[in-house]
């Protein structure tokens, strides 16, 4: 199953993240189920792919891309007969797809600047998703794009220091300082909710590193944070 479900954890927050707060910032319809069901295909599909690319086992990778493959051909091919306009969406993704396939290639999957390719074309969902809602207030749509991309870089960092960069004090301290520099955005911006969850995201980063939590319970953690962090936005900001 390793070869058909994503072991990126963190990719299922920002899968969902996004696509919620799109949704709820125009109201759902029907399509928003078409349209989870692509994006959630394309992100499996895209997945042994870049395993394929990085490993060169396509005898492993080759039926989960061939499943998924062939699941989204006739979904994305529906969602675009009721939405044309979509294929402009996809074809933007394009470049952000090959620099991933570039570093995946490298085995460098895991570089800073890989992730940030990833968080930038996860966010950037919730663009279509407004769309499809019918929503027209395109600064709305920025700023929820632009909370999900400084979010999710938080927490590129912060799992780092969890993960990979365990015990790294530079790191630690980068993490640290990123969280603390997102409050002082969050006072500029003057939103009472939003400065209680930087100050929330802060505190995480300080603490959770220093008590020495798994894997499996940093993951469980990030669930709730991730809830937390969708239910604040669309009350500070819708």
């Amino acid at each position: 199953m390793k070869r058909y479900i994503p072991n990126q954890h963190g990719a299922w927050a920002m899968l969902a993240v996004p696509y919620i707060l799109g949704v709820a910032a125009a109201g759902a319809r029907p399509i928003h189920a078409l349209m989870f069901v692509c994006w959630l295909l394309a992100y499996l599909f895209s997945f042994p792919v870049l395993q394929w690319v990085r490993t060169g086992r396509k005898e492993r990778y080759r039926g989960p891309a061939l499943l998924y493959g062939g699941l989204l051909l006739p979904a994305g091919a529906a969602l675009l007969l009721l939405e044309p306009r979509l294929i402009y969406y996809g074809l933007a993704l394009l470049p952000l797809l090959a620099v991933n396939g570039i570093y995946a290639r490298m085995n460098r999957e895991r570089t800073v600047v890989n992730d940030l390719t990833a968080i930038v074309q996860f966010s950037s969902v919730v663009f279509p998703v407004y769309y499809l809602g019918g929503g027209d207030d395109w600064d709305l749509a920025s700023t929820l794009f632009v909370l999900c991309v400084l979010y999710f870089t938080g927490t590129v960092y912060y799992v780092k220091t969890l993960i990979r960069e365990k015990g790294n004090p530079v790191f630690y301290a980068g993490s640290v300082l990123y969280h603390l520099l997102l409050g002082a955005a969050a006072l500029w911006y003057g939103e009472p909710l939003l400065l209680l969850l930087s100050g929330f995201l802060l505190a995480r980063s300080a603490l959770i590193p220093r008590i020495g939590l798994t894997v499996k319970q940093s993951g469980i953690l990030e669930i709730g944070v991730s809830a937390l962090v969708a239910v604040l936005t669309i009350q500070a900001v819708l």
